[in-house]
């Protein structure tokens, strides 16, 4: 093999990001319509491009939070390229990129076994549930809207739910055009949030952050109630929290889909009893 015939792999340009949502929503895996920007926001050389004689082939995100934290997302061949070794080649350089990282991802439980082999254990499943917006108050008195407010109360509420900083993302997330952020506020302090987006198909509520089980129903419901009455709302919940659970089936959702969040370290110390639904499958 010549070096004009290796793949060649090189962070994706902001310009480019919709490329990687293009595929992964042909994949079936619906982003958000707007994600382009907090993903790349979130580490702005952490997706990889390979291609093959200038034709892209293959991608793969290697996102970095903090010093120690990583996450990898977006894996995946163009159709008509598979089997011949570049989805190897990518996750190969998305590895080193994090190498000495704890490293994390959301892959299809088919994938465990693979994934395994490269490190990664399993920590939880996440569920994904479907259901339909209702009518609602969309107004009770103690929300507030997130991108009014000062973005630091957030960030530091947020901190305890990802096991490193991620304030660029967090940022860009809660002012995503189309998308609502609502905060629970607690006397002075925030006591939950949580956002919803318009995505290829209906809207995704994520994150979903309450100190208590009847904060993050109120957020749910006042989120739901600012879309479309009966278009398809979808809740990523983690298994292990029964209170998520129950939360999403009070709701009439439906289970569809799942994942496994594994990780190469320990699995970290975050504030799981009160996730009520995960940001994305694809940062975590």
């Amino acid at each position: 093999m010549t070096a004009a015939d290796r793949l060649a792999i090189r962070p994706l340009a902001r310009t480019e990001m919709d490329l990687a949502l293009d595929w992964a929503g042909a994949e079936g895996w619906n982003p958000g319509l707007t994600d382009a920007a907090p993903f790349h926001a979130a580490d702005p050389e952490g997706f990889l491009l390979g291609e093959w004689r200038g034709e892209p082939v293959a991608l793969v995100s290697a996102v970095r939070y903090g010093a120690e934290v990583g996450f990898v997302g977006f894996y995946i061949v163009k159709p008509g390229w598979r089997g011949q070794g570049h989805g190897w080649a990518v996750w190969q350089a998305a590895m080193a990129r994090l190498a000495g990282r704890n490293v994390a991802l959301d892959g299809v439980p088919a994938q465990q076994d693979n994934y395994r082999r490269s490190g990664f254990n399993l920590a939880w499943r996440n569920i994904r549930y479907q259901g339909a917006a209702r009518p609602g108050s969309t107004d009770p008195a103690p929300l507030v809207n997130l991108a009014d407010g000062p973005f630091a109360r957030v960030a530091a509420y947020d901190r305890a739910f990802y096991p490193a900083e991620r304030t660029a993302f967090l940022h860009a997330w809660i002012t995503q055009p189309g998308s609502t952020a609502l905060g629970w506020i607690d006397g002075d302090r925030l006591a939950g949030y949580g956002v919803i987006r318009p995505c290829r198909v209906g809207y995704k509520v994520g994150p979903l952050f309450a100190d208590r089980p009847a904060v993050a129903a109120a957020l749910f419901e006042a989120l739901q109630a600012r879309v479309p009455e009966a278009v398809p709302v979808f809740l990523d919940v983690p298994e292990p929290q029964a209170e998520a659970i129950a939360l999403a089936e009070r709701q009439a959702m439906t289970p569809m889909f799942e994942t496994a969040r594994m990780y190469t370290g320990p699995v970290p110390e975050i504030a799981l009893a009160r996730t009520y639904g995960i940001t994305s499958f694809e940062l975590g």
